[in-house]
């Protein structure tokens, strides 16, 4: 099930069928934050030869396999192992929100110092009333000319974060079917939509790294649920 949410509230509430017809929505320009990567995918047990570190060969003897093996599910750490259908189990949690009282200014900085390219925006309630994103602040036609005063740059600082975010968003259940929520990023071009409950409140982010990150780990992502 999803929902569209604005600065006036709820203005939708639908299936995905039917929120495709009600028009377009705004699209975000994604912004990247590489995170380091914790191991490659490969499978358990794998011991890497010359050709992939550049050093000596490894021994390929079972007890090595095994203690490799043994640290990598240490890594890992204990995992309820089911296929992934629904967006809360994917969602990022505890979800980072920015209140529509921020300045541009401010809500820059909690992005950068979070590392993170965009962020849900809530009210006084936490409920959803936009998307902002990093790559919102920096669209050539909102930034001053480069001759610009320093006043011009000083009054896109301190407007508020209401007036360039993006809104109406769409936001979705926890119990959607994953699919479907990719199918929405495919046909509004958001890097990710919040999860609210009943009442329009921010409870999780799902974003396509999310859903991604969900086709190459453990447990699988079940496409065929």
């Amino acid at each position: 099930m999803f929902s569209v949410y604005g600065v006036s509230g709820r203005l939708f509430r639908g299936s995905m069928e039917h929120l495709r017809q009600i028009g377009p929505l705004g699209a975000v320009a994604r912004a990247h934050h590489v995170e380091p990567i914790k191991h490659d995918g490969r499978e358990e047990g794998f011991v890497p030869t010359w050709a992939d570190t550049g050093a000596a060969a490894l021994p390929v003897d079972e007890p090595h396999r095994s203690a490799v093996a043994a640290y990598t599910k240490t890594q890992r750490g204990e995992m309820h192992r089911h296929p992934l259908r629904r967006v809360d189990d994917v969602m990022s949690q505890p979800v980072i929100t920015l209140s529509n009282q921020l300045t541009v200014l401010q809500a820059w900085q909690q992005l950068a110092s979070l590392h993170i390219g965009q962020a849900p925006v809530v009210d006084e309630a936490a409920v959803l009333v936009g998307l902002l994103s990093r790559a919102d602040l920096l669209r050539p036609e909102r930034l001053p000319a480069a001759e610009s005063s320093s006043v011009a740059w000083r009054a896109l600082l301190a407007m508020s974060v209401v007036d360039v975010m993006t809104t109406p968003v769409p936001s979705v259940a926890p119990e959607t079917d994953i699919r479907r929520v990719a199918r929405v990023l495919l046909d509004t071009g958001l890097p990710g939509i919040a999860v609210a409950d009943e009442q329009g409140q921010v409870i999780g982010f799902v974003s396509r790294s999310d859903i991604l990150r969900a086709v190459v780990t453990d447990p699988p992502l079940d496409l065929w649920g």
